[in-house]
């Protein structure tokens, strides 16, 4: 209600749909990123020799890494960082269906919730990146600089750690019942 009020924050959020309309004002951040994607090409400018994050895109090492990473290391790259928190949340969901099968459905639970989490903090991050949606602020999941979001991320992942962990263990024991009988 209060962007809907107000025709400056509207202009804000609606900046993303034509970024070059006023790429010095309202959308200098997403014009510097697509910028920064169209720079890595296929193969990038390689680790480091991005020119984007040097005081053309603000914040760069926390909501834009994505361009920044897109200018460094290309289409490639960014592809494969898609492909790893593929592999990420798939496995997250892994692990809650095995955590249900083993009866353990509150660790199922949470591993869903965590895979779901880092899915769509992942989409809305690279979405922000490639213009696809209106900026956020959201950091990339274990990848953009934050302190906070940095050490939440790290026990997300140590929660699924400990959820695997624990359906080991129960395997392991299942597998020693079986065998004394």
């Amino acid at each position: 209600m209060v962007v809907y009020i107000s025709p400056y924050r509207m202009a804000r959020v609606l900046s993303f749909t034509d970024p070059w309309a006023d790429a010095k004002n309202t959308g200098f951040q997403l014009t510097q990123a697509l910028i920064a994607f169209g720079q890595g090409e296929f193969l990038g400018a390689g680790l480091g020799n991005g020119i984007q994050k040097l005081f053309y895109l603000p914040e760069a090492h926390t909501d834009f890494l994505f361009s920044v990473l897109g200018e460094e290391l290309g289409l490639i790259g960014v592809m494969l960082t898609i492909g790893l928190f593929a592999v990420l949340i798939t496995r997250a969901f892994r692990i809650g269906e095995l955590a249900e099968k083993c009866g353990h459905k509150f660790s199922g639970l949470v591993a869903y919730g965590l895979a779901i989490w880092f899915g769509f903090q992942s989409f809305v991050n690279m979405g922000v990146n490639m213009g696809m949606l209106p900026t956020k602020g959201l950091t990339l999941p274990l990848m953009s600089y934050g302190g906070g979001s940095m050490i939440v991320m790290c026990c997300a992942v140590a929660l699924l750690f400990r959820i695997n962990y624990e359906l080991i263990e129960h395997g392991k024991n299942h597998v020693k019942k079986e065998v004394r009988l």
